[in-house]
């Protein structure tokens, strides 16, 4: 079952407690960590699952970084073709996680996007209770059990995803003379 809960303020603290172990583990390998997702902003509902962005100066060799994870106590969960842009992790490897870690490039779009969505949630409380609404609606819709039906849950807010960065990333739009 998809679960939906209230803001935990303790969120930080275990974002910031899995980002040194992480920084501890891989060292030099990582560039930068951010805390993302619904859990990264003070008072938005989410599913109580810690997002961590892990970004490195490239993912020509994801082995390196599967078994740097594997020892942290996360398995790879195979995506298809955004595997190359942004391989993403969960532990445990039994559903349902505790913490999910999404890899990326610095600089990459992929860090951009995800970074200015938190941001503009973070920044705009009436916007984060639409989103909370969203997926109280699509929780309930999606029941979870299955890979297939947490994706189907996570595409599901594409449309409104969209929407925010197209407010949070005003640069990316068109200019017309």
């Amino acid at each position: 079952m998809i679960e939906i809960v209230p803001y935990d303020p303790y969120w930080p603290a275990l974002f910031e407690t899995e980002a040194a172990r992480i920084r501890e583990a891989a060292g030099a390998l990582v560039l930068r960590i951010e805390h993302v997702g619904s859990t990264s902003v003070p008072g938005l509902a989410a599913k109580p699952v810690i997002d961590i962005q892990v970004s490195v100066a490239s993912l020509e060799n994801p082995a390196a970084y599967s078994e740097l994870l594997a020892q942290l106590g996360y398995s790879h969960v195979p995506l298809g073709p955004i595997d190359l842009v942004y391989p993403f992790y969960q532990r445990p490897a039994a559903w349902p996680a505790t913490h999910h870690v999404h890899l990326c490039v610095l600089g990459s779009e992929q860090e951009r996007r995800h970074l200015a969505f938190r941001d503009y949630l973070r920044s705009h409380s009436e916007v984060a209770s639409e989103y909370a609404a969203l997926k109280r609606r699509l929780a309930a819709a999606h029941d979870g059990l299955s890979l297939e039906s947490r994706e189907r849950y996570s595409l599901s807010k594409t449309e409104f995803v969209t929407s925010v960065l197209g407010r949070a990333l005003p640069a990316d739009r068109p200019r017309h003379a």
